[in-house]
């Protein structure tokens, strides 16, 4: 597995080796021990989660602010834009986003840590997203920051439109957002 650091820390890409032939492929997607090596962390993973979306459904940013989870995402099928933003006030690149193409065919993994808002544009005409949680799904610590903040300035691609969320739609402004000391 190649370990591909980002310009921001403690966020890594993951793209696996993959063994191919006439009759398909095997890869690892996970393995607590290269994941170990590669952030110096050894999480405990406690939820899944897949959904499945549809050509220009952007979801985030989201992140859980009392009970924060890391997350190993990855595109079983389709094609995404996944995008993390440092919410550590503390950290030098607070403020400062990233952002990875996953797809099923890539089969890219990318960690997103506690501290991070985290969100991801379908650009494919649909796909399958699954991703580990290092916490459980707290609905009253969930917050929402607006994908198109102009003090982030993330750099999306383009789509026809982009669907949202009601919850989504109504994300705060990062300026005005809680974030994490």
């Amino acid at each position: 597995m190649e370990i591909i650091p980002t310009p921001i820390s403690d966020l890594y890409v993951f793209e696996p080796r993959v063994f191919g032939d006439d009759r398909g492929f095997f890869f690892e997607s996970y393995n607590a021990r290269a994941f170990e090596r590669a952030t110096g962390r050894r999480p405990e993973f406690v939820q899944d989660n897949h959904s499945r979306s549809r050509r220009g459904v952007l979801r985030g940013l989201h992140y859980q602010l009392g009970c924060p989870q890391g997350k190993l995402v990855r595109v079983a099928h389709g094609v995404v834009f996944d995008v993390a933003v440092d919410l550590r006030r503390s950290s030098s690149t607070f403020g400062r986003w990233f952002g990875v193409e996953l797809s099923g065919d890539n089969k890219r993994q990318f960690w997103v840590p506690e501290g991070f808002a985290h969100g991801f544009l379908v650009l494919s005409e649909s796909a399958d997203f699954l991703y580990k949680t290092t916490d459980f799904y707290a609905p009253e610590e969930e917050r929402c920051i607006r994908f198109d903040d102009p003090d982030l300035g993330v750099d999306w691609p383009a789509v026809d439109a982009v669907n949202l969320s009601d919850k989504d739609r109504a994300g705060a402004l990062f300026r005005e957002a809680e974030v994490f000391s």
